[in-house]
């Protein structure tokens, strides 16, 4: 498949499927969206972001679950990410909601040129900062929401992250049954969306006292 079709068929999932996920996609965004996966395309047989994977499917279980995050953020919304890697979730949030402001916490430094990459590509450079640090060796910042998709060991990294969490934050982590188990482990209160088109994935929502 060459890389304009690969485009096409993203795009029109997008558009077909926004709806099931409570998302709207405007011409802009989907326009941009579109470029960001492009670009995902090129740098990922260097530098693996994600699993491979169909258009249909880096637009459904990538970008539209992603999305599912904007529901929770209120306006001018400040979100760290942690094991940006791709920038899943938060890059695409950011493409759609010009008024969230994030920080991207990535340990490998060729993702973290890839994030950089892919956030001026995106426009989003003011809307952003990515760290190239692992998250421990960090200072937590001064946001009200941190999110993880991704990160390496989660369910033993969880207290960790947890410890990390800034004091009243709302952590909004991606997983499924394990992770559940951990959250549940750990005595913390939390409630689970299930993600559209899924059996297993979730979107926890777990709030730091």
């Amino acid at each position: 498949m060459n890389a304009d079709s690969a485009t096409g068929q993203f795009r029109e999932t997008l558009e077909s499927e926004a709806t099931s996920y409570g998302v709207t996609l405007p011409a802009t965004a989907l326009e941009v969206l579109s470029q960001y996966y492009e670009l995902l395309s090129a740098w990922n047989s260097r530098v693996h972001l994600v699993a491979p994977c169909s258009p249909q499917e880096f637009a459904t279980r990538h970008i539209l679950e992603s999305l599912l995050l904007l529901k929770y953020l209120p306006d001018d919304a400040l979100v760290a990410e942690v094991g940006a890697g791709a920038g899943l979730p938060i890059l695409p949030c950011l493409i759609v909601r010009p008024d969230i402001r994030a920080v991207l916490i990535e340990a490998s430094q060729k993702k973290a040129v890839f994030l950089r990459e892919a956030l001026s590509k995106t426009a989003t450079s003011k809307q952003a900062t990515v760290l190239a640090e692992r998250f421990e060796n960090v200072a937590p910042p001064a946001v009200g929401f941190v999110t993880c998709r991704a990160l390496e060991r989660f369910e033993e990294m969880l207290p960790r992250l947890l410890e990390w969490t800034p004091a009243k934050a709302t952590l909004l982590l991606f997983g499924g049954k394990r992770l559940e188990r951990r959250i549940e482990n750990l005595g913390l209160a939390s409630t689970a969306e299930l993600m559209p088109q899924s059996k297993g994935r979730f979107l926890f929502l777990v709030n730091k006292l």
